[in-house]
């Protein structure tokens, strides 16, 4: 006898908005902590108003600095998202990540903290147009080598990981579009991405020199030379089961 399969039921509406609320809940998270950290700086700033004269000297002073300032906060929170996604993406084959918190959070950790490494990374290099100490234009801060006053070839390697990050940051939008082999190819750009982006950070930031950020940096380097080499070994050993 022929049992008859019920069709899968469509989704409700509260599956779309649970599912919207998981695809804005990243968004919502960084806009939450933007509004407290501008809150908490009011706050500071009513209680130590010669801080707020500093801030406006830092702003529209003769030779303002929050540019500056921007451009290296921004720089390296870049870097700890771009770290952070090839650790993530890396761990979705581990054991420890199907178990907790399972294998999709992992995916879309990894997607959203690769979206927002492009976002801060893009930041960091048009907030250079308002810093007037080394006066980049548009071209300098976009096109490699288009500006050759400060260490062009540090801040060349920059720019090419911030292009690298394009279309591994992309493909997740077009991974059934083109196929599991296709994404995995342009995923495997993410590890010359994240070699650049270190690179870059060593040997073009002012601070770089600075005990806490060569532990950083050198940490991170680490950390994903670890897993990768766990990875591949666990490969191997797969296959010679």
């Amino acid at each position: 006898m022929t049992t008859l399969r019920k069709p899968p039921a469509a989704p409700s509406l509260l599956d779309d908005l649970e599912a919207a609320g998981l695809f804005l809940a990243p968004y919502l998270l960084f806009a939450a902590v933007l509004a407290a950290a501008a809150g908490a700086a009011l706050l500071y700033g009513l209680v130590h108003p010669e801080w707020l004269s500093a801030l406006q000297a830092a702003v529209t002073g003769p030779e303002p600095k929050i540019f500056w300032y921007f451009s290296r906060s921004s720089a390296l929170i870049s870097f700890g998202l771009v770290w952070a996604a090839m650790v993530l993406g890396l761990a979705i084959s581990n054991k420890l990540a199907r178990a907790w918190p399972g294998g999709p959070t992992y995916v879309a950790l990894h997607e959203h903290t690769s979206l927002l490494g492009l976002a801060f990374g893009l930041g960091h290099a048009l907030s250079l147009l308002g810093d007037r100490y080394i006066g980049y234009s548009l071209a300098g801060v976009l096109v490699p080598f288009a500006n050759l006053s400060y260490r062009p070839l540090w801040v060349a390697a920059g720019q090419l990981a911030l292009y690298l990050l394009v279309p591994v940051t992309a493909s997740f939008y077009v991974r059934r579009a083109i196929g599991q082999r296709a994404w995995r190819l342009i995923h495997c750009l993410s590890y010359a991405a994240f070699g650049l982006a270190l690179i870059h950070g060593l040997f073009s930031g002012t601070d770089s020199a600075a005990p806490a950020l060569l532990m950083a940096y050198w940490a991170g380097f680490l950390t994903v030379l670890g897993l990768t080499a766990y990875r591949l070994l666990t490969a191997v050993s797969r296959r010679l089961a």
